[in-house]
C-alpha cells in the first residue's frame, strides 16, 4: 500500500541535547500515517508542555507527548480528506523516561511521534480493547524502523 501523502512542519522549541532530526521525523510519521495529513511536530521545554497541558486539558502535570486533532482540514486532488493537527513532544521528559526505562533517547521519540500521529487518526488508549489495537499498531509501526516493543519491561 502507498504512504498517503502529507506535508510536515518540524519545530525545535528546546535547547535539549539529542533531539531527533527532521529526516528520522519524517520517516516515523510517514510510517505511522494512513490518509494524508499536514502535520506540524514541535519539541518543546518542560514549561511550554505544562502551560499547553494546563490550558487545553486543564491537567498541571508536564507529558510527554500532546496530541491536538483539527479533523479534517479540506481534500487531497483525489477527494481524499486530509487531517490536521499538531504533536508536541516534552524533551526533558522524553529524556527522564528514556533513562528511566534504559533505552535510548531517539527510540522514544520515535515511539512518542508514532503514538501522536496515531491519536491525530483516531486511535486511543483509554479503553483496553483500543489500547490494545492502539499498541500493536506502535509495536508494528516500531519494528520497521528494528526497534524494540515500548511496552515490555
Amino acid at each position: 500500500m502507498a504512504r498517503p501523502d502529507f506535508s510536515l512542519s518540524v519545530q525545535y522549541a528546546s535547547g535539549a541535547g539529542e533531539l531527533p532530526n527532521r529526516a528520522q521525523i519524517r520517516r516515523w510519521v510517514a510510517a505511522a500515517l494512513e490518509q494524508p495529513a499536514e502535520i506540524t511536530v514541535r519539541i518543546v521545554d518542560a514549561e511550554e508542555a505544562q502551560a499547553l497541558n494546563q490550558d487545553y486539558r486543564d491537567k498541571t502535570y508536564v507529558p510527554n507527548v500532546l496530541t491536538f486533532e483539527y479533523g479534517e482540514i479540506g481534500h487531497d486532488e483525489s477527494g481524499r480528506g486530509v487531517l490536521g493537527g499538531d504533536v508536541v513532544i516534552c524533551a526533558p521528559v522524553v529524556e527522564r523516561e528514556a533513562r528511566e526505562q534504559n533505552k535510548s533517547p531517539k527510540h522514544h521519540y520515535a515511539h512518542l511521534t508514532i503514538h501522536g500521529v496515531l491519536h491525530l487518526q483516531g486511535y486511543d488508549h483509554i479503553d483496553p480493547a483500543e489500547a490494545e489495537i492502539m499498541e500493536s499498531r506502535e509495536i508494528a509501526i516500531l519494528k520497521q524502523f528494528h526497534l524494540p516493543n515500548p511496552y515490555l519491561s
